[in-house]
């Protein structure tokens, strides 16, 4: 018998809200919900927003998990907006957002919930994520965009030298994930929450339509005191990008994103230099993949550079 069928018998209050926003992810979210079932003893409900899947997910998911709390959208409100409101239908202590490409290990999610009660301070909880192959996956945290980041992304510097602390800030190449650690950015595969603080700060903001929200939550939450934490002890699978085919496509929303986190959270004085540089970022990754001969990569770069009608202003 499911948790969460345990918790609807006797009337037992979620600690955790789990919320999953799936698009046309329908084996991998089946995948995912078996092992939050089969991971899981802290009570839990599990709500479940479609974002207007043409794969059958729905259908997959409501017959066979008939007591997830199942909101099959038929339009696509992207991430930030998908999880408003699942949130709002939340009725856990917590709010846990969990990606449908992922695979909870060995009681992950009661992992972070006992790391979340012992840290209190930290206000917002991520763990460990994992390539399906179970090597590191380093994109469970990050630290926040600066005026330096953008300009050693611009330079190539970045790429050049992907484990300097000093030529890629953001992505934190000196922690190996093995330690407890305080971040700015929790990412939001695997993102913990009191439900109060997600509703003092508003959610996420709308403007994000994939991409950068959790980002900007994050930063909102420190600025309230907030001094989000990573795990190494809760530990997921996370396959990564399943709901976005064409990398294109993903990068346009990325840098669409980041353009707008550049206006929100950098220093008035610095937002429009902090814009411009950024901008040229594409630009050099399609002129150095060129110099090294790599006509593939450095095209998928020219047709983003191409599209920056798009992206350059941010949403």
């Amino acid at each position: 018998m499911s948790a969460a069928v345990t918790q609807s018998e006797h009337s037992v209050p979620p600690r955790v809200s789990i919320i999953v926003v799936s698009y046309n992810t329908r084996e991998m979210t089946l995948e995912c919900l078996r092992s939050v079932q089969a991971q899981t003893q802290v009570p839990y409900e599990l709500i479940l927003v479609d974002n207007a899947s043409t794969d059958g997910s729905a259908e997959a998911i409501a017959a066979e998990f008939p007591d997830v709390r199942m909101m099959a959208e038929t339009d696509n409100h992207g991430f930030a907006l998908a999880n408003n409101l699942a949130a709002q239908a939340a009725r856990g202590e917590y709010l846990l957002l969990l990606n449908p490409d992922t695979v909870v290990l060995d009681h992950a999610i009661d992992r972070l919930v006992a790391f979340a009660d012992a840290h209190s301070q930290a206000r917002i909880w991520g763990g460990k994520t994992l390539y399906g192959d179970m090597s590191l996956n380093p994109t469970n945290a990050w630290n926040r965009m600066t005026l330096w980041g953008v300009i050693s992304q611009a330079l190539g510097f970045s790429s050049l030298f992907r484990n300097s602390n000093l030529f890629n800030p953001e992505a934190i190449p000196g922690w190996d994930r093995d330690s407890e650690s305080e971040v700015d950015i929790v990412t939001g595969c695997f993102f913990l929450i009191k439900r109060a603080f997600w509703e003092e700060l508003g959610g996420f903001d709308k403007t994000f339509y994939m991409y950068g929200e959790e980002a900007d939550l994050c930063l909102r939450a420190r600025a309230k005191g907030a001094r989000p934490k990573i795990t190494p002890e809760a530990q997921i699978i996370h396959y990564a990008g399943a709901s976005e085919k064409v990398l294109s496509d993903k990068m346009v929303r990325l840098l669409r994103a980041k353009m707008t986190l550049i206006l929100h959270h950098f220093p008035a004085w610095q937002r429009k230099f902090g814009q411009a540089v950024f901008r040229l970022w594409p630009w050099s990754r399609m002129v150095g993949l060129s110099i090294l001969r790599r006509p593939e990569a450095a095209n998928v770069w020219r047709e983003i550079w191409q599209r920056r009608q798009e992206w350059q202003d941010g949403y």
